[in-house]
C-alpha cells in the first residue's frame, strides 16, 4: 500500500507515458485513414492503441503505480482516440455521425460531473463496468468497420446502435454515481 501513495500524485509514470503515447497516435490513425485511405493499417495502429491501453491499466495496478493524474488521463487518451476514428468513419458510414455526436456530448456531460464530484469530494474516481464495455464495444465495432470495407449497411447500424445504447446506459449510470458521491 506505500508504494501505491507515493504514486497517488505523480504525472510522470509509465502508465501515463502509455496514455501521452496513445495520444500521440490519434493523428497517425487519421492520417492512415483519410490521407493513404488504409483501413487494414488503420486497424493495426487503432490495435496498437488498444493494446497500450491494455498495458497501462495492467502496469498502473500490479505495480502500484495508479495516480489520480493517470485516472483522469488516460480515459481523455481513450475518448478522444475513439472520437476521432468515430470522425474517420463519418466518412463512408453517415449514420455514425449520432455516435460521434452522442460520445462527445457523453463525455463533456461526465467530464463536467466528474469534476464537480472531485471539487466537493477530493476523490478521483476511476471508470466503471459500463464503461469499459462500451469502450470494448466502439473498439469492436470500429475495428470491424476497419476490417470489413463492405459490410452490410443493416449490419452497420445495429453495431452502431448496440454502442449508443450502452453510451446511453454508461451515461445514465456514471451520472448516479456522481451524484451519489456529491450528496455524501
Amino acid at each position: 500500500m506505500k508504494q501505491q501513495k507515493d504514486y497517488k500524485n505523480k504525472i510522470v509514470t509509465i502508465p501515463n507515458l502509455l496514455s501521452l503515447f496513445r495520444l500521440c497516435l490519434i493523428p497517425l490513425i487519421v492520417w492512415l485513414y483519410v490521407v493513404r485511405e488504409n483501413p487494414r493499417l488503420t486497424l493495426l495502429v487503432l490495435v496498437l492503441s488498444g493494446l497500450t491501453d491494455v498495458a497501462d491499466g495492467i502496469i498502473a495496478r500490479r505495480c502500484g503505480m495508479v495516480s489520480d493524474f493517470g485516472k483522469a488521463f488516460d480515459p481523455v487518451a481513450d475518448k478522444l482516440t475513439q472520437m476521432a476514428m468515430l470522425y474517420c468513419l463519418v466518412s463512408r458510414f453517415p449514420h455514425m455521425l449520432i455516435s460521434l455526436v452522442m460520445l462527445v456530448v457523453k463525455e463533456v456531460f461526465s467530464g463536467v460531473t466528474a469534476l464537480l464530484t472531485i471539487r466537493r469530494t477530493g476523490e478521483v474516481q476511476g471508470a466503471d463496468w459500463h464503461g469499459k464495455l462500451t469502450t470494448v464495444l466502439l473498439y469492436t465495432m470500429m475495428g470491424v468497420h476497419l476490417l470489413w470495407y463492405n459490410i452490410p449497411h443493416g449490419l452497420s447500424v445495429a453495431m452502431t446502435v448496440v454502442c449508443e445504447a450502452a453510451m446511453v446506459l454508461s451515461l445514465v449510470l456514471y451520472t448516479l454515481r456522481h451524484w451519489r458521491a456529491m450528496k455524501k
